[in-house]
């Protein structure tokens, strides 16, 4: 039954999904016009809403931009290449390797979300070239799929920001120690069943022989190591060629990282990551040259984050601006009592994602409705906030905001995805939905 349903959807969405461009393109014209149209904003006021919002996200698509490059250029070099290729060995046959890719992603994504979006699409690359007969949309579809566990993970922004001294939302509900959110144990049991549940489904939807979409094995290898020509020895390419000087960087940057961690007790985020990716790539790769040629490679992705992000950020700026998105919070909330709370939270949460595709963003918009009315209700406040959390990483598995590096990496359309995901949201969704409601 499965396999249907994820043939059925993946046949509609390719057909009607369009690039994801045009898709944020369409959703800016439908969130102007929905300001106006609910909330009574002008034409001028909903402009001004999504200018001065279109730039709010240059820091973070700078980040994005950098968590492929450096991710693609660390699992480029022959060292970590060794050990996805090791690894893709225990996968025999295709069922095993979408199995695999699931798992990897979804603890890489559970440790930090930045990490689990390049190496869940990098170790299905490395399955694809190893596997035959895998279905390579299913495959990447897998490896994104990991990505909905990353909020309720070490990484989870909410839970993390109300664990923080001084937090905005402080004198409402004061300080959450992480005790009660990533590591309580409703929020463990959730992941615990994502771990089970998500492989079998991504499983189950493995089309038959006949039916299978494979790529050749050799459009995914990358390009050899960059050498300066025997011939043209300068001192220019002496330096380019010079393993001294990238490992003397190389190590600067690998002890500082050791500093933030161990003297500074620094916490796992994406700079950080993007930190010890880049310095890591500089030393496995070897020479700078090598690097260079590999950090070339990877730019090639980065066009759809570098052009849609602004756009989401407008978005952003409208629905927030608005009110639009506190007034679809307020919505839920005036249906729920004590015990439905946490569900209705989580829908309005998955909804907000889809135009507000920030986590940090969506709980500056959320918090000051759902936790007044957490109080009023007397509703668990911490299982509020993970509920928020967990709706904001569910509908991210048919958010093409999130599935850009990946992507990317993969060399594959949202539409070739978005059908198998949607199949993994409605199963994950029940999941969660059961869980935030009713785990202990």
């Amino acid at each position: 039954m499965l396999r249907r349903m994820g043939l059925g959807s993946a046949r509609i969405v390719e057909r009607w999904l369009p690039d994801p461009f045009v898709l944020v393109l369409i959703l800016t014209l439908f969130v102007f016009a929905l300001g106006m149209a609910v909330e009574g904003e002008t034409p001028v006021a909903m402009l001004q809403h999504w200018g001065d919002g279109f730039w709010n996200l240059l820091a973070f698509s700078m980040q994005m931009v950098l968590i492929l490059v450096t991710g693609w250029v660390l699992a480029s070099t022959p060292f970590v290449r060794r050990i996805l290729a090791a690894l893709g060995g225990l996968a025999k046959t295709p069922g095993q390797a979408i199995v695999l890719v699931t798992l990897v992603s979804l603890a890489a994504a559970w440790i930090n979300w930045g990490f689990g979006l390049v190496i869940g699409a990098m170790f299905g690359r490395q399955l694809a070239r190893t596997v035959a007969g895998v279905d390579y949309r299913l495959l990447i579809a897998s490896a994104y799929s990991g990505f909905v566990v990353w909020h309720g993970g070490l990484a989870g922004s909410v839970p993390l920001v109300i664990a923080t001294e001084g937090h905005f939302m402080a004198q409402s509900m004061g300080v959450v120690p992480t005790s009660a959110t990533i590591f309580s144990a409703f929020n463990l049991l959730i992941v615990a069943c994502i771990f089970v549940v998500l492989p079998l489904v991504n499983r189950l939807m493995l089309p038959k022989p006949e039916e299978t979409v494979t790529v050749d094995p050799a459009i995914l290898e990358e390009t050899p190591p960059a050498t300066a020509a025997q011939d043209a020895r300068t001192p220019a390419t002496r330096l380019e060629e010079s393993v001294l000087l990238a490992q003397a960087v190389g190590v600067m940057g690998i002890v500082f990282a050791a500093y933030y961690f161990l003297a500074e007790s620094g916490a796992l985020n994406l700079n950080i990551v993007n930190f010890v990716f880049l310095f890591l790539g500089l030393m496995l790769h070897g020479r700078p040259v090598r690097f260079l040629a590999a950090l070339q490679e990877a730019a090639k992705g980065a066009s759809g984050i570098i052009i849609q992000f602004p756009f989401y950020a407008g978005i952003m700026g409208m629905m927030i601006g608005s009110g639009l998105a506190a007034s679809l919070s307020q919505g839920f909330v005036a249906v729920a009592n004590e015990t439905t709370l946490p569900l209705f939270t989580f829908l309005a949460a998955g909804i907000v994602n889809i135009f507000v595709p920030s986590g940090g963003g969506q709980w500056a918009v959320q918090a000051p409705v759902m936790i007044p009315a957490a109080l009023e209700l007397g509703a668990d406040l911490p299982r509020i906030a993970m509920a928020v959390a967990w709706g904001d990483a569910w509908t991210n598995l048919i958010q093409p905001f999130w599935a850009l590096p990946a992507l990317a990496i993969a060399g594959l359309r949202a539409k070739d995805v978005m059908g198998f995901c949607l199949v993994a949201l409605v199963v994950t969704g029940v999941v969660i939905a059961i869980g935030i409601t009713v785990f202990p």
